[in-house]
Formats: C-alpha cells, sequence, structure tokens
C-alpha cells in the first residue's frame, strides 16, 4: 500500500511566504503570519530609568490592545537589535531613546520602509492599530 500527500502544511507556507517576502536584509513577513506584529527596540533598556518605563509602558498598552509585541530588552548594540528584528521579519519596529523621549516622540519604522518616522508618544498606541489595519 502506498500513501501520499500533497497538501500545504505550516512549513510550505510559511517557505513560500519568505520565497515571496525577502530582501538582502531578511524576510518580509505579512503581518497575518509574522511571529510578532510589532517590536519595540529600547536603547539603554538597562541603564536607563525613563527608557525602561516608557518600553515597559508601551509594551502594556499594545498587549492590552490585543497586538502581538515583542519587548526586546537585551543589553546589545543598536544595530544588533535593528538587524535581528529585520532578518525575523517582524513588520513594525518602535525605538525609544532618551533623545526622542526628551521631544515626547518615538522612532517608527516599518520593514518596508526607507526612512524612520517621529510620532508623538501620547499618540504612538493609536498610530501602531492604524499601521496594522493598513498592512
Amino acid at each position: 500500500m502506498e500513501m501520499g500527500c500533497y497538501g500545504i502544511g505550516v512549513t510550505r507556507v510559511v517557505g513560500a511566504a519568505i520565497e515571496q517576502g525577502h530582501d538582502q536584509r531578511g524576510i518580509i513577513f505579512p503581518a497575518a503570519i509574522a511571529p510578532f506584529e510589532v517590536c519595540i527596540v529600547p536603547m539603554a533598556y538597562a541603564k536607563s530609568a525613563a527608557v525602561r518605563a516608557a518600553a515597559d509602558a508601551l509594551y502594556g498598552e499594545l498587549t492590552l490592545a490585543g497586538i502581538d509585541v515583542l519587548l526586546d530588552d537585551r543589553n546589545e548594540r543598536p544595530g544588533v537589535m535593528f538587524a535581528e528584528m529585520e532578518l525575523l521579519g517582524i513588520p513594525h519596529r518602535v525605538v525609544v531613546g532618551e533623545r526622542g523621549l526628551a521631544a515626547g516622540k518615538l522612532e517608527y519604522q516599518g520593514r518596508v520602509d526607507a526612512e524612520s518616522q517621529m510620532v508623538p508618544l501620547a499618540g504612538i498606541g493609536q498610530f501602531l492599530k492604524e499601521q496594522l489595519c493598513a498592512s
């Protein structure tokens, strides 16, 4: 007796998504199958109480809103964290830094965006919800 299966399984769907959506920096997952929708990248999380408080508050707000979010609280250089988030294919990135907080803003960049943009801290939750609906 022989059996064959030509169905589309999870591994084939992920492989096809990676084949269709990638660039030289890594994977560009559609939001529906990305491991996380948003990544929060705090600069000097272990050293700055203000950055830690803002990142934790944003994480809590997004989690309560039902958004799948990753808080990258590792003690790594910014370039390493940015590169790894691009490699993983997380569609949206928010950078929390002391300079931005002093100005009342956070840095946002979509995975396919060429440039980042500064978003007011007070409206970041609503801004991210709009970005997620658009993608």
